[in-house]
């Protein structure tokens, strides 16, 4: 059965809209959030159309598996993900919908710091090697070459704008914007959830080249929130597909990326509706790497 994509969950849910990001909604039910995700892709800073059915499935679906798993390490905002279990708050005809794509979370004060760690030089931290022998302030050996395994992976945060681009900030800057204790903290636990991800990545033949995190509190406890190693938070790379000097193609919504990059688009306006070839693939990509790191079909 074709998937039905999912663009808004603005007329399914009864509840208040708080907040609505390129991907996710928030929704107050009261003592806690109610985050969905939907279908929707963006790119070069722009929603685009039409939206990538089952990408909001395997994002929170991966999601709920990472936070899972990674407990033990640190808490996390996760109540449940049982649409059952919220009465009304999802009209009953529309929770077939919304079934996979729904998280009722705690209320956590978000701490206002993209924790990135990177085990591979590539991607935005390539062009910052290239130009200064540096990332974010961490000085890096001479003569690595792009996509190289770095000796340690290495905390790269950036301050959070809710307009425009983050900011990549050295650690000396992310202490005086959070405190020298916070931001020890969360360094530490950043490097110590990337390197599990990695392990767990690796035996199922993926890299995990980057990824970023973010944090929050509650009743002075650090907790992880939002997402976890999906495919719109960390760079996944299949084993067969490494090499150095060169574009890898990762395991993401790389189709769109590429497609857009070739289409002429001046990048100074939204771009046209997204051919269904490439949606199709792009669409193919997030399920396989839901497979490929849970051994699970999508139902």
């Amino acid at each position: 059965m074709e998937s039905q994509a999912i663009s808004t969950a603005e007329e399914l849910v009864n509840a208040p809209l708080l907040y609505k990001g390129k991907v996710r909604e928030l929704y107050d039910l009261g003592e806690h959030y109610l985050i969905v995700v939907t279908d929707r892709i963006s790119a070069f800073d722009y929603v685009l159309e039409p939206a990538v059915p089952d990408k909001g499935s395997v994002l929170n679906r991966l999601s709920a598996h990472w936070f899972s798993l990674t407990s033990d390490l640190i808490d996390n905002h996760v109540i449940h993900a049982d649409p059952d279990r919220i009465g009304d708050t999802v009209k009953p005809e529309y929770k077939h919908l919304l079934r996979d794509r729904i998280m009722v979370a705690r209320r956590a004060e978000r701490i206002p710091i993209e924790c990135v760690v990177r085990g591979y030089v590539t991607g935005g931290g390539w062009r910052q090697y290239e130009e200064t022998g540096e990332i974010n302030g961490t000085e890096l050996p001479a003569g690595l070459r792009k996509n190289a395994k770095l000796p340690e992976p290495i905390f790269t945060p950036s301050s959070k704008n809710d307009v425009g681009h983050d900011e990549d900030i050295s650690f000396e800057r992310m202490s005086e914007l959070v405190g020298t204790e916070l931001a020890e903290q969360l360094r530490t636990r950043s490097l110590e959830l990337y390197e599990f991800a990695r392990q767990y990545c690796d035996q199922r033949g993926i890299i995990l080249a980057d990824c970023k995190l973010e944090f929050g509190s509650v009743d002075g406890e650090l907790i992880l929130i939002d997402e976890i190693f999906t495919p719109d938070a960390a760079r996944f790379w299949a084993k067969e597909n490494y090499v150095l000097d060169m574009d890898i193609d990762s395991m993401d919504k790389e189709p769109v990326r590429t497609y857009l990059a070739g289409s002429g688009w001046d990048k100074n306006s939204k771009p046209a509706p997204l051919p269904s070839s490439v949606v199709e693939e792009t669409a193919c990509r997030y399920r396989e790497i839901f497979y490929r790191l849970t051994g699970q079909r999508l139902v």
